[in-house]
């Protein structure tokens, strides 16, 4: 259908250039068509540069989405342009006293390494997910942001030794799912993290019935699981990126030195080709779509 952005938006020429159709607010407001408010945590260096990765697969969806950019209070976005934060983003005290939102997605964040405790927006971070839990029809979590949902649903995550990097094959482990259930048997998805969670532990949160496991390889372990109640769906990888992306992280590990990062599996550095782009269309338009369908009309 349509995301709704500013006319001088920064990334409104890209994203009409790959088929997506944007509107002003001002003619949303004289539509007779009630958007998704979608709230999204972009904790991500270079705010700026990332929102096309998620506007894109949203933008894709046939249900109108009106994005909110959502900044924590009690963290630093050194690497990110104040100027744009101003104009774009709201904390999330702000954005809720206007209306609320229907779902909320939460990026990743370069703190993996980080225990959750010592993280310095861990507490504002927790009463917001506090509210999405009550309030909000479904929270995804991306990356570090699904181990964040996970340790707030009480499962921690394990440093790894050496980053998972590249594109790897996933089993779809549950064909009846909303969300999954029309993904191939396999598909391609990006994993770039320095921490995940052993499958020992989330086997057994699923034997007790708290969590349903949805996607799974020998490589990178569970990727994509969600809370039985279905408020939180947790994915680990990076469904979102563009084709470059991953080149562009390890040119940048490189410049930094980082002796834990190899070359990223399955993708060419000189010649990277994409190969999970349909996947992830499919898994934010079935996301999307159970939004829309659990979230009351009057909110």
């Amino acid at each position: 259908m349509a995301i709704i952005i500013p006319e001088n938006y920064h990334i409104r020429t890209a994203l009409q250039k790959r088929r997506v159709h944007c509107i002003t607010p001002e003619k949303a407001e004289h539509q007779d068509i009630r958007p998704l408010r979608i709230g999204i945590l972009n904790i991500m260096p270079q705010a700026e540069s990332y929102e096309f990765n998620i506007l894109f697969p949203l933008g894709r969806s046939i249900i109108q989405i009106e994005p909110v950019w959502l900044r924590l209070e009690t963290h630093t976005y050194s690497s990110s342009n104040k100027a744009h934060l101003d104009t774009y983003y709201s904390t999330f005290s702000d954005a809720i006293r206007y209306r609320g939102f229907d779902g909320i997605i939460v990026t990743g964040a370069p703190v993996e390494e980080i225990p959750f405790e010592k993280v310095t927006y861990w507490d504002e971070f927790t009463e917001i997910l506090d509210y999405a839990h009550e309030h909000v029809a479904s929270t995804l979590g991306i990356c570090w942001g699904g181990l964040a949902l996970a340790k707030y649903m009480g499962i921690e995550k394990v440093r790894y030794p050496e980053k998972l990097f590249g594109v790897y094959k996933l089993k779809n482990l549950n064909r009846e799912h909303r969300i999954t259930g029309d993904l191939d048997d396999e598909f391609w998805c990006p994993q770039s993290r320095h921490s995940g969670i052993p499958d020992n532990v989330l086997e057994a949160r699923s034997a007790a019935g708290e969590i349903r496991l949805l996607a799974h390889s020998p490589e990178t372990g569970y990727v994509i699981f969600e809370s039985c109640d279905g408020r939180f769906i947790m994915h680990l990888g990076h469904a979102e990126y563009r084709t470059r992306r991953l080149i562009d992280e390890y040119n940048r590990d490189m410049q930094r030195g980082r002796t834990d990062v190899r070359r990223p599996a399955n993708i060419s550095i000189e010649n990277p080709v994409n190969i999970w782009r349909n996947a992830s269309q499919e898994f934010f338009l079935q996301w999307i779509k159970k939004v829309y369908l659990d979230t009351p009309y009057e909110i």
